[in-house]
């Protein structure tokens, strides 16, 4: 007598290969820019990345596809949020360095190695500030 809950084999594989899909997406979600330290969209000039109140001194904050920090106070650098080690987005900025959630990789304010696997820093992407804002270019 069978059962109403009988699967047959293919239905077992596809469940199994919509779960692994699903469970991929998750686990790589916030390396686009969406994760703990991406800011939102910011109102100001043309090309604004972020507010110059939002960027802590000693700290920092990813706007898409920048990273922003503030070594000291009022110098702001730009650095791209791909970690150079496995092409991974930086997943946050914390107690002085930018995090790469992927492998580990950490790098210091101004984009030098900190802690591998990454042996290259994160390139210098051009930043400036215009009025109360971080402006890319």
């Amino acid at each position: 007598m069978s059962s109403a809950w009988e699967i047959d084999r293919r239905t077992v594989m596809v469940g199994a290969g919509v779960l692994a899909a699903a469970a991929t997406v998750t686990a790589c979600g916030g390396k686009d820019g969406s994760s703990a330290g991406a800011q939102a969209p910011v109102d100001g000039p043309p090309g604004a990345l972020a507010r110059t109140a939002d960027v802590p001194v000693g700290g920092g904050v990813i706007a898409g596809d920048t990273v922003i920090t503030q070594p000291t106070a009022g110098t702001f650098v730009g650095l791209s949020s791909t970690c150079t080690h496995a092409g991974c987005r930086v997943g946050n900025v914390s107690d002085g360095t930018v995090n790469c959630p992927c492998h580990g990789s950490r790098f210091g304010l101004d984009g030098s190695v900190r802690g591998g696997p990454a042996t290259e820093p994160l390139p210098s992407k051009p930043v400036r500030v215009e009025g109360d804002s971080i402006v890319a270019g």
